[in-house]
């Protein structure tokens, strides 16, 4: 029998000991439960199809499949399922690609508890979390000053 209050979640991380202490983390709230997890974007992509999960939590650099690619196709074909992207990289160019990919939310890994808790739950609802980081990165993303054109020819480049 399904539990109906509790906010399904799936962990996608290509490290265990993360997914370990993800999944201690989950039993630890009343409304969260782990439904799954996977190592890889391949894995995350079948796990979800198969488990319809209500988020997944998303880590960004795996083997296989890296978590953006598995994010955009995880949205485009189960649009009810919300990403958040987990992970311990933020830079400009990661954080725009992964939320144009589909992802609610973006938080890096040295996130609280009640942090990780708390974007869960606001994905559930449809609403964005992002670290300070990350939104730092995304503004410099947005404001970054075009590259210089100097009308070069090939030779002279």
């Amino acid at each position: 029998m399904v539990d109906v209050d509790k906010i399904r979640v799936i962990i996608v991380d290509d490290h265990e000991i993360v997914r370990n202490g993800l999944s201690v983390f989950l039993e630890t709230c009343d409304d969260l439960e782990l439904v799954g997890e996977a190592s890889t974007g391949v894995e995350a992509v079948r796990m979800v199809e198969k488990l319809l999960p209500d988020v997944v939590l998303m880590d960004i650099v795996m083997p296989e499949m890296d978590g953006i690619s598995a994010t955009q196709i995880i949205r485009q074909r189960f649009p009810d399922t919300q990403i958040v992207a987990l992970t311990s990289f933020e830079n400009e160019d990661t954080v725009p690609a992964v939320l144009q990919a589909g992802a609610i939310s973006y938080l890096l890994k040295n996130v609280t508890i009640d942090e990780l808790a708390d974007a869960v739950r606001n994905a559930y609802i449809g609403k964005s979390t992002l670290s300070p980081e990350a939104t730092q990165a995304l503004i410099g993303s947005v404001v970054r000053p075009a590259a210089p054109t100097f009308d070069l020819t090939e030779r002279e480049l």
